[in-house]
Parts: structure tokens; sequence; C-alpha cells
């Protein structure tokens, strides 16, 4: 429960920053509430928080509250479909129209429990007196109404799903049968509910399965809803850990393209130190040393030639770093160009991707020479 309420809350903390930047978006606004609703009955829920609540307010209050805000949630979830839709207005008088039929429920399930002692109403479902009429209708007109509200909402995002492509078709089936299964279950508890009340004895057993099958559906439900978007931060990560390591691995013919051309340095976008781990920060630098590395070998490619133009484009990547760590030596000592500049790198095809494997296979080559000659060095 408290891991289900840590990733509830880091949900709405994000919804909350969108919605700060958005602050007339409604599907926006209702997912945001719906969070903040679930988020605040878990507290509540929890044995600490309802001792607490009881102590207060007396016994009872903090079941109350839970199931106030429990059905606040759902609501939401329905608005959030509800604005979604095409014809706006008909989604606005829908809401309203649900926001009266959430509140009378609201309304009925408070005046039934404020209307037994504290002591009558004490307790969990599986423990509490359904013989009492007040509790009996607490329980099965709040389950009637959660299943109604999750029943619609598992329906529209059913029809959402059929029209969506995979990964979010994926994330949405997940969501639609999360839905669809606490349903079922509110309404087995109702059932379970009208059985109690006239004096059936109902295995504990069987509740316990009705439990566990509903987180089992939460559970599901919540793996659903952020699919989508878990898939995205993983492509996102590691597309971050490839440009991390291609910088890396271009620095050998990058700092010698530099020291050859240091006007080719493009300046920093940011001098944040954290923009080194940030996902912007490091695609820049990457692109950055990428275009820093092309202008650098069209600067260096008259060193590089041998008569033929076109030579250079289909010679092997360990050959073009000799020629290259050669035609350094030469602009250090300040030979001039003997001939016009040519595009270099780009001879494994014509797509961006081609053009970085054959630049990091040149800065390997480079890297792989500098170790054979300081091992030669070492030897010697």
């Amino acid at each position: 429960m408290e891991l289900l309420l840590l990733g509830l809350v880091a949900a709405l903390a994000w919804k909350l920053y969108q919605l700060r930047r958005s602050p007339h978006d409604r599907p926006l606004r209702s997912v945001t509430l719906c969070l903040a609703s679930a988020a605040l009955s878990y507290p509540v829920a929890m044995p600490g928080g309802a001792s607490g609540v009881d102590t207060v307010a007396g016994h009872g209050t903090a079941k109350l509250i839970q199931n106030i805000l429990l059905l606040s949630a759902v609501y939401f979830l329905m608005c959030f479909y509800l604005y979604s839709s095409a014809d706006e207005e008909a989604g606005r008088r829908r809401a309203r129209t649900e926001a009266v039929v959430v509140g009378v429920v609201a309304v009925a399930i408070t005046v039934a429990a404020l209307s037994v002692p504290h002591e009558t109403f004490a307790g969990s479902f599986s423990t509490a007196d359904m013989t009492v009429p007040q509790i009996a209708f607490f329980y099965a007109f709040a389950g009637l109404y959660l299943m109604y509200a999750l029943g619609m909402a598992g329906r529209w995002t059913r029809r959402y799903a059929l029209m969506s492509r995979r990964p979010h078709s994926t994330g949405l089936w997940m969501a639609a049968v999360g839905l669809s299964g606490m349903a079922v279950a509110c309404a087995i508890r109702a059932g379970i509910v009208a059985a109690r009340s006239v004096g059936v004895d109902v295995p504990m057993p069987l509740m316990a399965s009705v439990a566990f099958f509903l987180v089992g559906a939460i559970l599901l439900f919540a793996a659903g809803i952020t699919y989508s978007g878990v898939r995205a931060r993983i492509t996102s990560l590691r597309l971050w850990l490839q440009h991390r390591r291609d910088h890396r691995r271009l620095e050998p013919l990058w700092t010698l393209l530099v020291e050859a051309y240091p006007e080719n340095v493009l300046p920093p976008a940011s001098s944040a130190a954290l923009d080194r781990w940030r996902a912007r920060g490091v695609h820049r630098r990457y692109h950055r040393r990428i275009v820093e590395c092309r202008d650098g070998l069209v600067d260096i490619s008259p060193y590089l030639l041998n008569g033929d133009d076109g030579a250079v484009l289909s010679i092997d990547s360990t050959e073009l770093a000799s020629r290259l760590r050669r035609a350094s030596g030469r602009i250090e000592q300040g030979v001039p160009a003997p001939r016009p500049a040519v595009p270099l790198a780009m001879a494994l095809g014509s797509d961006r991707q081609s053009d970085v494997k054959q630049l990091i296979a040149v800065a390997d080559a480079l890297r792989d020479t500098a170790s054979s000659v300081m091992i030669k060095e070492t030897k010697c």
C-alpha cells in the first residue's frame, strides 16, 4: 500500500506540474483531481491514519471520508473521458449530471453512517454487521456507484484502445481490463452485502479472494495507465545512454580535429553543471560534437588526398586514421593546404546514422592506434 501511495503521489506531482502550465485543460484537470482524491484516500485507509481520524472525529469517520474520496476519484475519472469526447458541450452537460449523481450518493451514505452509533459503524467490510440496514445500505450504495462508474470508464477505455495503435493500445487494454475487473469486484461485494444483510454467512476465504482480485485489478489498471509513459521513458533512457557513449567514443577524432582547427568548436548552450546529465544537454552536446567533427574533416581533407579526390571516401577507417595523424602533424608544422576541401566520412550511406557510424569507426581506429603506440613506447 505504501508503494502504491508513493506512485500516486509521484503521478499527482507530475500532473500538478502539467496543470500549472495548462490550467484550462479540462481533461488534465480531471485526471489531477482523480489522482488527488485517490492519493488522499490512502492515508485515511491506513491503520495509523484511520485511528487518528477516528480518535478526533469519532469511530467510522475515516471510513466515511475514504469512501467519499473514492467516489470523487471515480467521478473525476469519468469526467476525463467526458471532457475528452468530440462533443465538448455534451460532455460538460453529462459531467454536471454525473456530479449530481455522485453528490446524492455521497449524501446518502453520509446520512446512513451518521444514523447509527459509532460502535456499530466501526470495523471493516469483512467484520461489519450487515444485518443493520444502514450499514448494508452504506456498503451497497457506495459499491454500486463504484461499479457503475468503473464499468463506464472501462467501456470508454476499451473504445479508445480499439482506435489506438501500439504501444498505446496495449496500455489502454490493460487499463480497460483493470477497470472492468474493479467493476466486477464491486458487483461481487454488493452481492456479498445483500447475502449478509439477510443473515447468510459468507466464508472469509471468499471475501479475501474478492479483496485480492480487487487489488490485482487496481495494479493492472495502474500498470496500464503508466505503460506508454514508462515505455517512452525507457526508450528515452536508451537514447540518452547511446548518445553519451557515442559522445565519448568520438573524443579521439574530435580532439585531433579541434587541436588542428580550434575555431570549429561551437559555444555551449548552457554552462550549468547539471546540463551534462540532463537529456537535452546530453543530446545537444552529442549533436554538436558530430557537427564539429564533420567541419574538422572537411577542413583537414586537403591534407588527406593523394591525387585521387574520390579515393579517400572508400579507404579503410584504420588507413584514414593514419592519414589524419599525418595530416595533423603537417598542420602543426604550418604546411599550407595543397588542394580544395572535400566532404569526408560519409561513404557508408546517405542517412545520418551511417555517417555517425563511420565517424565513430574512425575515432575507434584513432584510439586503437594511440594505444598501440603507447604499448610500443612502454616496451622500448
